[in-house]
């Protein structure tokens, strides 16, 4: 009887998953480093086929993968063997992040323009490991955090959450809405003629998935906060890794005198910035009180 309890205690599904994830992540970590240092970044061999200028912002990607992605994945699988509490909320800021990163690097460049080369198209398998690994991280996020949490959230600082969140995700929204509206007008608009299939894809993602996960985040805080605990923490790892991508790249951007560089723009991605790491202290702690 022993024997058998024993055998049943280590043929736990919790246990095979806990454990194939953290090889996962080590597995995406690998390729995300070999991807960075491959890149414009440091070897340069993987050429994106894109105009030249776009290569700033590839090596401010390229830096968040090598330098902040791939030890976070490393750190959170070292978590998940070690049973540590704080994995899932290290684990949860990858997915989407990841899966963003891997359609945009897989799909997202100028096959048919002649006047561009590349063979990023080489790698396309590795883009497909952080793709799975990626939609394996976000449905096992979803077992780490609970169904039903505690938490204790302030009626008048959920308000101030929730018009600060909305106004952060106004200004996004209406941003690439901007250019979408000049480009229909002016029949082209800021580095459109560039990299016109990037330009779609960007903001088809934007507004048709990040923005609304946003809105849907707010609204369950309202209703249902108790079962929205690991959407929560999706979304903000969401916009936190992506916050810091975008502000690497104004940082390379400004760096490297890119032409392109704009001092307004820049100010209100810091702004946003620090009002996704305001929302993200807020909720934790709501969700973290007694």
């Amino acid at each position: 009887m022993k024997h058998n309890q024993y055998y049943v205690a280590k043929a736990n599904p919790a246990n095979f998953e806990r454990k194939m994830v953290a090889i996962i992540a080590l597995l995406c970590a690998g390729v995300l480093i070999y991807l960075g240092l491959m890149g414009p970044m440091y070897k340069g061999e993987i050429v994106y086929r894109t105009h030249p200028t776009i290569n700033n912002q590839l090596i401010a990607q390229d830096a968040v993968n090598t330098f902040l992605m791939a030890p976070l994945l490393i750190v959170a699988a070292w978590a998940l063997l070690a049973k540590k509490g704080f994995a899932r909320y290290l684990l949860a800021i990858a997915p989407l992040f990841l899966f963003y990163y891997a359609i945009s690097y897989a799909l997202g460049w100028e096959w048919k323009a002649a006047d561009y080369y590349g063979n990023s198209e080489n790698w396309f398998f590795h883009y497909i490991i952080v793709l799975m690994s990626a939609l394996i991280f976000l449905l096992y996020s979803f077992r780490l955090f609970p169904t039903k949490a505690r938490y204790h959230f302030k009626k008048n600082q959920l308000i101030i959450y929730s018009v600060l969140c909305s106004i952060f995700l106004a200004l996004f929204a209406m941003m690439w809405s901007r250019e979408v509206f000049e480009l229909w007008r002016e029949g082209t608009t800021r580095g459109y003629e560039f990299a016109p299939t990037a330009f779609w894809l960007v903001r088809t993602i934007d507004l048709g998935v990040c923005v609304p996960l946003g809105l849907v985040s707010i609204y369950l805080l309202w209703i249902d906060p108790a079962k929205s605990y690991a959407l929560q923490m999706l979304f903000f790892g969401f916009f936190i890794s992506m916050s810091v991508v975008v502000n690497a790249m104004a940082l390379v951007m400004f760096l490297k005198n890119d032409p392109s560089y704009e001092h307004g723009s820049t100010i209100v991605f810091i702004i946003l910035m620090l009002i996704v790491f305001f929302g993200y202290a807020f909720v934790l702690k709501g969700y973290r009180a007694k």
